[in-house]
């Protein structure tokens, strides 16, 4: 049974760090460019893609060429999205980081919405080295989905800004993958 692996790798930090960012398009600074060009240049990828959201692709893009796919992009922290988390009710807050299905941010998306799509994305990779340009929160989705790790343990992997996760994706057994590295900033 062949295997291939997906590399998965943050975007390189936002000029808006620190904020609920889902869908709000913050730009990625010049040397969070950088640091995602460093650690993405020698990967061996024959295939590329990236988060719609500039913050994602501008990264991609300074890698190599890319493939667009929103499915990709960040949870949506709906009326959250754009605010710092000390301007955020903290209990509502607290409840949302506690269960982010049964309690997610006002007219945001749900975990198992963020779920739903990029299980859709990984259904749809051909069995080649892949490079996926993404968000924190669609990394950990793919970390459950490939892993069957559950939601509390996703969020025990530290992933900074411009750090790679390299999946060995079994074909043939779209739930099974081995962690075969974690590489942080």
């Amino acid at each position: 049974m062949s295997a291939f692996h997906l590399h998965l790798l943050r975007h390189g930090e936002p000029e808006a760090a620190g904020r609920m960012l889902g869908r709000t398009d913050s730009p990625a600074t010049v040397e969070g460019i950088a640091a995602c060009a460093a650690r993405g240049r020698d990967l061996a990828a024959t295939r590329r893609i990236s988060s719609d959201l500039s913050r994602a692709r501008a990264c991609a893009e300074a890698i190599g060429p890319v493939t667009v796919d929103p499915r990709w992009r960040e949870l949506d922290f709906g009326d959250w999205d754009g605010l710092a988390p000390e301007a955020i009710d903290r209990t509502a807050l607290g409840r949302f980081w506690d269960d982010p299905d049964a309690a997610p941010p006002p007219g945001g998306e749900r975990w198992s919405d963020l779920v739903a799509r990029v299980a859709a994305a990984i259904a749809e990779l051909s069995p080649e080295p892949t490079l996926v340009v993404t968000h924190g929160g669609a990394m950990r989705a793919a970390l459950h989905i490939l892993c069957g790790f559950d939601r509390r343990a996703v969020w025990a992997f530290a992933l900074p800004y411009a750090s790679l996760l390299t999946l060995e994706v079994w074909d043939g057994r779209p739930r099974a993958a081995q962690v075969s590295g974690l590489v942080t900033a």
